[in-house]
């Protein structure tokens, strides 16, 4: 039994009174004169003991009636729970985009939200937890209001960071009966991580109607030039084979491709589009299919048509400026002694022409040019020092040069399989104009042939798998013909071409993302993404030649972003939903067992019935009432009928 106003009880310390006034209660005997009082002692010895009797039991009946009363103000009740504490409830609620899904009764989310709202008790206090808020402090009407504004979000709340905030709570409120209530799908959440849970917590599964899922995994581009590229989509598949699958190319909502493909069984794709090249590419692919997630039925990308940086270092020569135009490349040409070393990194392509000594201060930051996936070509001196290259291939890892050599050498074989040549010939050529040198420096070691002497040595070679190139004879005039052969400008421009470093194509929302943006700023200028719906100043810090921007909880939603400079567009982002989400690994709380603080429920409806029947209270002061009215009754009798 447990009582609502337990103070009142030290009121029974009071009962001590009328006892004591019984015990020593004095009376004053009055002498009446009798003729003969002999008959008269026995009848005067029974009424003394019946008159203490009818006082005792007057007694008894006060101490009831006074005991009764007291009990009936602390208001006694049976209840399984403490009520004299205060009823505080946690409920997390999974907002991520997995639960936008439809389930048995429709929007996961949604139908979470509507039972939660009818099914909580009114005169208790909430806090409610989801991907992007915390709200404290609710009561019933205003838990309903935030619940019917929640929407999902692109962020996701791991299983770790839900439980601190929830012992924070507790510990903030130590006095509190506290009720933890998670409501979530679950997704790629494994058993291991509700091992050692020390907070007590009833957990309920929202589970979608279906189990197959088709999404848009990444995309990238290829075989770019100034006339078309490539978009590969890789698709992936989450359930059965799938046939006559609709997918869709749009560039700022005009389409310009559209095929259907055929999936198999838990596999992924890829697939292909052939796009005409004009101009920057605002792109989205979008798949026609009914599946349990339709957010990764779309996917955003940015290209951007940037100029391709090349830099030729040493002797001056008029092909390069020829082959690289102002229209898709952006070159410049320095002597050795005007290179600025500093900004070497923001070139794409790289070419040392007839160097006759390569510096060690070149070679190293040639070295950190190379790993940070630049391309180098190498076209060597006739007066060439010989370790001073070895000593930079060395750095490289890629193999080594010989002793140059003078004999005239026809360029006749072509390795139509290089990815230097896709889409260069349309047929192979078996007799042409054979271009000559007179002098050549062989090359030694792991290379790949991509056009070859007449007696099978190597004149243009790709070393190992990085991006070096090896040309073993000087292309000037003195020394060779090749540069008036139309060879030439497939060969260099390609070589250019496959040099560009395109911008990461498309970011994550809802977690963290480096950017670096092409510009400079000055103290008071600072770079704003937005697009129609949103705007927001995103983490930044400038350098010398650019601004590196960290964006994470913006922005919230998939789809295209600028990047601005005092309203000035400079570059376009796209955004992408996180690639988790897709995923269909929940967890299987049938594993679980019983594992230990943790509650498993079938519903929501469920949980709250369970928790208002627990804190169903059975009053008991109504009868202590009755007590009461009983006892004084009995008093009222005694006095009028109990005659000693």
């Amino acid at each position: 039994m447990q009582f609502k106003n337990p103070e009142v009880l030290y009121f029974l310390a009071l009962l001590i009174i009328p006892i004591l006034v019984h015990l020593f209660q004095l009376q004053k005997f009055v002498k009446v004169p009798f003729t003969n009082v002999a008959f008269l002692q026995t009848i005067q010895q029974q009424s003394r003991k019946s008159s203490r009797l009818k006082k005792w039991l007057i007694l008894c009946t006060r101490l009831l009636l006074f005991t009764a009363i007291i009990f009936a103000f602390s208001e006694p009740y049976f209840s399984p729970n403490n009520h004299a504490k205060e009823q505080q409830y946690f409920i997390y609620l999974d907002t991520s985009l997995s639960t936008s899904t439809s389930g048995e009764k429709g929007n996961l989310l949604k139908i979470a939200a509507q039972e939660i709202i009818e099914n909580t008790p009114v005169n208790n206090s909430y806090s409610l937890l989801t991907n992007t808020d915390f709200y404290k402090k609710l009561n019933k009407k205003e838990l309903k209001k935030v619940l019917l504004s929640i929407e999902n979000s692109t962020l996701k709340l791991d299983l770790k960071t839900v439980l601190l905030k929830i012992k924070q709570e507790n510990k903030n409120k130590s006095k509190a009966l506290h009720r933890n209530i998670l409501i979530s799908d679950f997704q790629t959440t494994y058993d291991n991580k509700f091992t050692n849970v020390t907070t007590e917590f009833t957990a309920i599964q929202l589970v979608g109607s279906q189990k197959n899922n088709i999404s848009i995994d990444s995309v990238f581009i290829s075989n770019k030039n100034s006339d078309n590229f490539t978009v590969h989509a890789r698709i992936k598949n989450q359930g059965p084979k799938k046939e006559n699958v609709p997918i869709a190319l749009f560039n700022v909502k005009k389409l310009r491709n559209k095929q259907t493909f055929v999936i198999e069984k838990n596999t992924t794709k890829e697939i292909q589009f052939r796009v005409s090249n004009t101009g920057n590419f605002l792109g989205e692919l979008k798949i026609t299919c009914n599946d349990i997630f339709l957010f990764d039925n779309s996917y955003f990308f940015a290209i951007d048509t940037k100029k391709i940086n090349v830099l030729a270092i040493g002797n001056t020569t008029s092909f390069l400026s020829k082959i690289y135009t102002e229209e898709t490349f952006k070159f410049e040409h320095k002597s050795l002694q005007e290179v600025n070393y500093n900004t070497l990194e923001k070139q794409e392509l790289i070419i040392l022409n007839e160097l006759e000594i390569i510096p060690e201060v070149l070679v190293k930051k040639l070295v950190e040019f190379s790993k940070n996936g630049g391309s180098i070509v190498i076209i060597p001196s006739q007066k060439l020092l010989i370790n001073s290259y070895n000593t930079f291939l060395r750095s490289l890892n890629l193999g080594k040069i010989g002793a140059h050599r003078k004999d005239t050498l026809k360029i006749t074989a072509i390795n139509y399989e290089h990815p230097l040549f896709k889409n260069v010939f349309s047929k192979r050529i078996t007799n042409f104009q054979y271009p000559i040198v007179r002098s050549y420096t062989p090359i030694s070691g792991v290379i790949s042939k991509i056009v070859s002497f007449e007696n099978n040595a190597a004149f243009i070679s790709q070393l190992g798998s990085k991006k070096v190139y090896y040309i073993s004879s000087a292309l000037n005039t003195n020394n060779s013909n090749f540069i008036n052969a139309p060879l030439i400008v497939p060969i260099f421009y390609n070589l250019g071409a496959m040099s560009a470093r395109y911008p990461i194509l498309a970011y994550r929302a809802g977690q963290e993302n480096t950017i670096e943006i092409a510009t400079k700023t000055n103290k008071n200028q600072l770079l704003t993404i937005e697009n129609t719906e949103n705007s927001f100043i995103p983490v930044q810090r400038a350098s010398q030649n650019k601004i590196t921007i960290t964006t994470k909880e913006q922005p919230k939603k998939a789809g295209f972003y600028a990047v601005l400079k005092e309203n000035i567009k400079i570059q376009d982002l796209a955004y992408n939903t996180p690639l988790e989400e897709s995923l269909l690994n929940f967890l299987d709380f049938n594993k679980l067992g019983n594992a230990e603080n943790i509650t498993v429920s079938p519903s929501i409806k469920e949980v709250f019935k369970k928790i208002v029947k627990n804190n169903e209270v059975h009053w008991l002061w109504k009868w202590f009432l009755v007590l009461a009215i009983v006892s004084l009754f009995l008093e009222i009798l005694i006095l009028k009928f109990y005659t000693p």
